[in-house]
């Protein structure tokens, strides 16, 4: 029996990418210093070489150009799969993003499709400061039409990338800096993740705590130390916000009774408050507590490292979340 291969989340990035490269012709790549460079946090890594210049493309240090390319060539039969080298920047090509790329299969009565992917390194905790180290899937889910998908592990890179450049819908793919060193065990040939579906990574009967991207790591931590104070907290790793898998919580909570969210998205808006919003509406009976978000101040990140840990979740603040509903 072979041992079991460990890739690293921006290995698993790239890995992705190329599995769906060699499997469908369609899907091109594109982005600034993504060819030669091989991506500015080393995502791409291998693609160029493998692929060639027709199918990975360097474009200009232009967001909407990038965009625009990729929205273009997805109405005429491509997948391609381009990268805005920060999510902050979506900010500088949010007319297409909003207005265009979700709208155009509706207002065409089904006629045009646009299945592309924009990949984005997304989230805070490496002190890149309030213009480099935004989570913005919030800014995505107001939008219909997006999909939005955020990977916590490089298996569920590797899965959901093959499912999101799959889709016939537009998708926004938040890769998480903070997670990009970490390492997993790395899926078979085939591994594919329906998006939509969330994944139980923790079960317990006290508590439920619903994250996403780098807050699964902040909120299994939590579990572990609660664990040791006898608190049992199931954990959920959402994986996707649109599709959103709100039976899974539903379920979780009909178990545990308690809910808590996890998020780096900013209190105020953030998508914490749809998962609350919908667990009150249709499962109010289940509570036993009120819930508790734990999310982002609202307020522009911080370049030094001790005043971002006081905007962003941290294992501390989840921690007492938790034990202020347990104790309830």
């Amino acid at each position: 029996m072979t041992e079991t291969e460990i890739i690293t989340y921006r290995e698993a990035v790239a890995e992705g990418i190329a599995r769906e490269m060699r499997r469908d012709p369609t899907v091109v790549c594109l982005g600034e210093d993504i060819a030669a460079a091989e991506g500015v946090f080393k995502t791409t890594v291998g693609l160029l070489k493998e692929f060639g210049p027709r199918r990975v493309w360097d474009t200009p240090i232009s967001e909407q150009a990038i965009v625009g390319a990729a929205m273009g060539a997805a109405m005429t039969g491509m997948r391609p799969v381009a990268e805005i080298m920060f999510s902050d920047f979506f900010a500088v090509c949010w007319d297409y993003v909003a207005n265009e790329i979700p709208k155009a299969r509706y207002m065409t009565g089904g006629q045009v499709t646009v299945p592309l992917v924009l990949r984005t390194a997304n989230g805070g905790g490496l002190g890149f400061g309030a213009q480099h180290s935004q989570a913005v899937e919030n800014w995505a889910l107001t939008i219909p039409g997006l999909k939005i998908v955020a990977p916590s592990t490089p298996a569920d890179v590797i899965g959901l990338m093959a499912a999101s450049i799959r889709s016939d819908d537009p998708v926004i793919f938040c890769e998480h800096k903070g997670l990009f060193a970490t390492k997993g065990p790395k899926p078979p040939e085939g591994h594919v993740i329906e998006l939509g579906k969330a994944n139980v990574v923790r079960e317990g009967t006290d508590v439920t705590i619903v994250a996403l991207a780098s807050t699964v790591h902040t909120s299994l931590a939590a579990a572990e130390r609660l664990a040791a104070e006898g608190v049992s907290a199931e954990v959920i790793d959402l994986r996707c916000l649109i599709p959103m898998d709100l039976a899974t919580v539903l379920t979780s909570v009909g178990k545990t009774s308690r809910l808590v969210t996890v998020e780096e998205n900013p209190y105020q808006g953030g998508w914490g408050a749809t998962v609350v919003s919908v667990v009150v509406d249709e499962g109010f009976q289940l509570l036993d507590a009120p819930v508790k978000r734990v999310a982002s101040e609202n307020v522009p990140l911080p370049f030094a490292d001790t005043l971002e840990e006081a905007v962003i979740p941290t294992v501390d603040k989840v921690v007492a979340a938790v034990k202020s509903v347990v104790n309830f």
